[in-house]
């Protein structure tokens, strides 16, 4: 008898814990938990797309992000989707698309409300819509209000990483 339950225990323990794993890989944040996890002091290219399960371009343009995080080395382009859906569409809409397209970026959805308190330290160009991208090192940013083509997108994080190249180059 106790050896069934202690089986019915840690099965029960089991499923509760590994209930949703896509759902565990998800991070909700605010915006300074965000701006906290950039580190510029290092070589890495941060490639911060906001986007929402509701925008069809951000959904249109979202392969080219997995792509870009399957390409680059993983220690030196990292991809981080910023959902801005809202927060009771956590469980009903993003964890079921991230589960259902099999996004491997880092995905968090955004849990600061008020995008106008954050948008500017983003970007004093950021009007609010999305798709929109910020690409971001030791040594250079750049914004951009719009959703990308691939080779678009591939060509701005490369003149992002040449740049840092570059000025590594100067400063030797």
């Amino acid at each position: 008898m106790k050896v069934y339950f202690f089986n019915f225990i840690f099965l029960l323990f089991f499923l509760v814990s590994c209930k949703n794993p896509v759902q565990n890989n998800i991070q909700v944040i605010s915006f300074d938990e965000l701006y906290n996890t950039i580190d510029l002091t290092s070589d890495d290219t941060y490639v911060i797309n906001f986007w929402a399960t509701w925008c069809s371009p951000c959904i249109k343009e979202l392969p080219h992000f997995e792509y870009v995080n399957n390409k680059y080395d993983s220690d030196k382009v990292k991809v981080i989707l910023v959902s801005l859906d809202l927060p009771y569409h956590f469980n009903s809409k993003l964890v079921p698309f991230v589960k259902l397209n099999n996004i491997q970026s880092k995905v968090v959805q955004l849990a600061d409300n008020d995008s106008y308190s954050w948008m500017s330290k983003v970007s004093k160009e950021w009007n609010g819509g999305i798709p929109a991208t910020l690409i971001i090192n030791s040594t250079s940013q750049k914004f951009y209000p719009n959703p990308f083509e691939k080779d678009e997108l591939i060509y701005e994080i490369e003149d992002v990483i040449s740049k840092t190249f570059l000025n590594g180059l100067g400063s030797r």
